[in-house]
């Protein structure tokens, strides 16, 4: 596979990018709507959880954007690379807008820019553009399970315990759950992206892979949700004691996204909490193993929370909507297996084999900008945050081909 290939910025990408930079400011002024109006009618206690949800999001969000830009200045040659592409670069102004949550949007601002300019110029390749634009995808995910999914288990959680709903909230909801499974189908294509264009998602496979993690993840929500409408002080130590153990299973995969100790075990604990919601792969290998187990254990927890509603629900006021809810969530979950079944079967692809230790030493040598002189500005730069990901994540018996990596030559198979 030509590498240069996965690293064209086309006009849809930059129409992407002002589509993401607006639903993320949209979703900034709804979450301080929706406090201002708790504090309106003075529910000072969801006022404070809104705000508390936001925060939390942001300061996670903020610490990965930093942790990745700190990564990337000790990259040989970045200033090279930044100055090249015309990128702003002074840490003490970077520390700032991250210390004053800005880190994301400034991310946003610049992929907007500098795709602006590519797309003007109809320049084929923008390494650096592509390579933020990964991180976009990453960090896009990780904002939407520490902020959109919380919060929907909040709203879902409000209308129960006040048996009443409005024609808007439908209308939110039901685009908060779309917009949680458009996330993780992104960052799936962002991985794709790495492999040769005849495996990259259709229209079919990614109508599929939108499916089983949107009737999944739905599944999961409102059983979390209906559960913190009888028990609201228990969802705190139901969340704590799975999230542990979530963490102690990301941990014995012995993950190696990030490039600190105090980086990863943020990584780890950010994939315990999506694990929560969704399934998230991050070892390499067969997952086959590892996914039964996982559906069976989120499965028999959701089977206990709908079993824990039903006895201590309020009988008067959800007879008109129980049975449903004991049917339908079941069968929801039992349809979203059945589709990620179609997916591995049908869609998913075999790509490539496990990398070896000594490949891995190729890539953390060439990946990037560290296989050029200072004098050179390299053609095509990989993600390597994202290119990891995607090795552990698409394998198969193909034996590894010769290629050119930054214009070096490389054995790994991509």
């Amino acid at each position: 596979m030509d590498l240069r290939k996965c690293c064209r910025y086309s006009l849809l990408d930059f129409l992407l990018t002002l589509f993401g930079i607006g639903a993320f400011l949209f979703d900034i002024g709804t979450d301080l709507w929706a406090a201002a109006e708790f504090y309106l009618v003075g529910d000072y206690y969801w006022f404070g959880t809104v705000l508390f949800l936001t925060f939390t999001s942001s300061l996670v969000v903020q610490l990965f954007s930093w942790f990745w830009f700190q990564y990337d200045s000790q990259l040989e040659n970045f200033s090279e690379v930044a100055a090249n592409e015309g990128l702003f670069w002074r840490r003490g102004i970077l520390r700032l807008l991250h210390f004053f949550h800005l880190g994301f949007l400034f991310r946003y601002l610049t992929v907007m820019v500098q795709g602006f300019l590519v797309w003007w110029r109809e320049r084929k390749e923008s390494g650096y553009i592509v390579y933020l634009t990964h991180d976009l995808s990453m960090l896009r995910l990780f904002e939407t399970f520490t902020e959109s999914t919380p919060q929907l288990v909040f709203i879902l959680y409000t209308i129960i315990s006040r048996n009443k709903v409005e024609v808007y909230q439908y209308v939110s909801i039901t685009a908060s759950f779309l917009s949680v499974a458009w996330m993780v189908l992104d960052y799936h294509r962002s991985l794709r992206s790495f492999l040769p264009e005849k495996n990259n998602l259709g229209c079919i496979s990614s109508l599929v892979y939108f499916l089983w993690n949107l009737l999944l993840i739905t599944s999961r929500i409102v059983a979390v949700a209906v559960f913190t409408s009888v028990l609201p002080p228990y969802v705190g130590l139901h969340f704590l004691l799975l999230w542990a153990s979530l963490l102690f299973w990301a941990g014995i995969q012995k993950t190696d996204f990030m490039d600190s100790p105090a980086g990863e075990w943020l990584y780890r604990a950010m994939v315990a909490l999506i694990l929560y919601f969704s399934w998230f792969n991050v070892a390499k290998g067969r997952t086959l193993g590892r996914s039964v187990i996982y559906h069976t254990f989120i499965a028999v927890d959701s089977g206990i929370l709908l079993v824990t509603w039903w006895f201590y629900r309020d009988p008067t006021s959800t007879d008109a909507y129980v049975m449903p809810v004991m049917v339908i969530l079941p069968f929801l979950y039992l349809m979203g297996i059945m589709f990620k079944v179609l997916y591995y079967w049908k869609f998913h692809p075999p790509v490539w084999d496990p990398v070896t230790e000594a490949e891995q030493d190729v890539i953390d040598d060439l990946i990037g900008f560290r296989s050029l002189p200072a004098t050179e500005i390299p053609q095509t730069m990989i993600n390597k945050r994202m290119y990891t990901l995607a090795n552990k994540f698409f394998f198969s018996s193909q034996k590894p081909q010769h290629h050119r990596v930054n214009g070096s030559s490389s054995n790994t198979t991509v």
